[in-house]
């Protein structure tokens, strides 16, 4: 899934950017719901925010592309809720419960969403963290069939570590089912021209959180 369409940053052929004065949270009454729907499967710890990224990732590139932001929330919580037996195909297209069965079933009351918190991602690191501030690092070329969070445009490249950011879990590892495999995070800077090539604006500089597993000493 790492090399899809959801991997945009530097492809060209999408056009500008188009800033939306004002732009609401939700443009319609439809992606506050899918918004809410998600949030609430969080309780039910089914599924971590990985997962669920990687859930749209693997969404077929046309579908992907074709899809606006909460369109992709909602086919990926299709697609996990399918594979956890939480609905059948027949129950998605009729948009109703058909059958009866032993799957998590309680009422989501308003006064539940006042306690809906996003648990902690910080874990306790198994080692000492390898590199500090100032450290010169090389991101590796790395290409998984799963889920990563080192961008294409950002692999095989030279960089400056900015930040140690403590140790967290591991999207690439839990996201494809092997745990947390706690790593330490950085903040690493990369110069634009390094990233872009000449044509870049010369000074532009631009920082991503990159995991250890994808940084070597230069």
């Amino acid at each position: 899934m790492s090399n899809t369409i959801h991997d945009m940053g530097g492809m060209h052929g999408f056009g500008p950017v188009e800033e939306e004065p004002n732009e609401p949270v939700f443009h319609t009454s439809w992606e506050s719901r899918v918004y809410a729907m998600n949030r609430a499967m969080g309780p039910l710890r089914l599924w971590t925010i990985d997962e669920g990224r990687a859930a749209q990732e693997a969404l077929h590139p046309a579908v992907y592309a074709g899809a606006s932001y909460y369109q992709r929330w909602l086919l990926g919580l299709e697609a996990r809720a399918l594979q956890h037996g939480l609905v059948t195909k027949e129950e998605l297209a009729e948009g109703k419960a058909l059958v009866a069965n032993d799957r998590p079933n309680r009422i989501f009351k308003p006064e539940d969403a006042a306690n809906l918190t996003r648990g902690s991602f910080d874990r306790d690191p198994q080692g000492e963290a390898i590199f500090k501030p100032g450290d010169q690092v090389q991101t590796l070329n790395i290409n998984p069939a799963g889920h990563t969070r080192l961008p294409r445009y950002a692999r095989d490249k030279p960089g400056e570590v900015e930040a140690v950011r403590g140790c967290h879990v591991f999207p690439d590892s839990v996201a494809n089912g092997k745990g947390d495999d706690p790593q330490w995070l950085y903040t690493v800077v990369f110069d634009g021209q390094v990233l872009w090539g000449p044509d870049a604006e010369p000074g532009t500089k631009i920082s991503i959180e990159a995991f250890e597993p994808y940084l070597e000493a230069l």
